[in-house]
């Protein structure tokens, strides 16, 4: 009774924290489905007394969302694929091969961590423009190529490998790339889900970078879309809510149907020396 008391607390504690988390999430669902005008009410409704489905039906129906919300999914699909490839060759080399000044090339890597992403906009903005990539797909995708994060949470994973399993496969007759695709990929599985969950996770809530480079309309995405659809509809909270849902619903159900995975390969990822 004397130890059931503490964990009976610690226990009430993070279910009232998980509720309070979830709350903001539950009123906006909740928001979403009621009438125009509702929510603006005091003291505002919890939930829905006459629910409808306009909200998302308006939404469908007018200011393109339905197309950016094609281009979100098919610009965060890209840039998981692409990102969560390029990071792995990357976190492997700087794992497992010899080559001149490796550590101190990831340790700038690392230092370059400090600095915030937005100082790196114009002049990445201006070497794009030079390339002639402002307003394509392209021009999006470029930053998302490679993570100084993806870098080095699959490089603390990778260090976990044996390098008995690796030197087995080079004796076998295998090349790097077919050790590196046979051998070491399928080990490095929980860290690659974690990884693209991140990449995902970053692509499609990006807001500024595609503001940035995408000039037409047609090219924007979920985010931008939002934002200037709330310029017009700035009263109408059950919309705005409406379009919040649509916007958090897919990278929440990708969460949870990979969240062991994604758990796994953080924390294992975390612990490597």
């Amino acid at each position: 009774m004397k130890h059931a008391l503490p964990t009976l607390a610690v226990n009430g504690l993070l279910l009232g924290a998980s509720l309070l988390a979830l709350f903001p999430l539950a009123w906006m669902l909740s928001v979403s489905f009621m009438q125009t005008g509702a929510a603006s009410t005091f003291p505002p409704p919890l939930w829905p007394v006459d629910p409808t489905l306009a909200h998302y039906r308006q939404l469908l129906a007018q200011g393109g969302i339905g197309r950016a919300f094609a281009n979100s999914l098919g610009l965060a699909v890209a840039a998981t694929l692409i990102s969560t490839f390029f990071n792995t060759l990357a976190g492997y080399a700087f794992a497992k091969l010899n080559f001149a000044g490796r550590d101190r090339i990831f340790a700038l890597l690392i230092a370059a961590l400090v600095i915030p992403g937005q100082v790196a906009m114009l002049p990445l903005f201006l070497m794009l423009k030079g390339m002639g990539l402002v307003n394509t797909w392209a021009g999006v995708l470029v930053p998302g190529l490679a993570g100084i994060f993806g870098i080095f949470l699959v490089r603390q994973y990778a260090r976990g490998i044996p390098n008995e399993l690796l030197e087995a496969a080079r004796m076998d007759g295998a090349g790097e790339f077919r050790t590196f695709f046979l051998v070491v990929l399928p080990v490095l599985k929980p860290v690659l889900v974690t990884l693209a969950v991140f990449a995902f996770l970053g692509s499609w809530n990006d807001f500024m970078w595609p503001l940035i480079v995408l000039t037409e309309g047609d090219m924007h995405t979920l985010p931008v879309a939002l934002s200037s659809l709330s310029r017009e509809h700035v009263q109408d909270s059950e919309l705005m809510m409406a379009g919040a849902v649509i916007t958090v619903l897919p990278v929440l159900v990708l969460f949870l149907a990979l969240q062991r995975y994604y758990m796994q390969g953080l924390m294992m990822g975390s612990v490597k020396a």
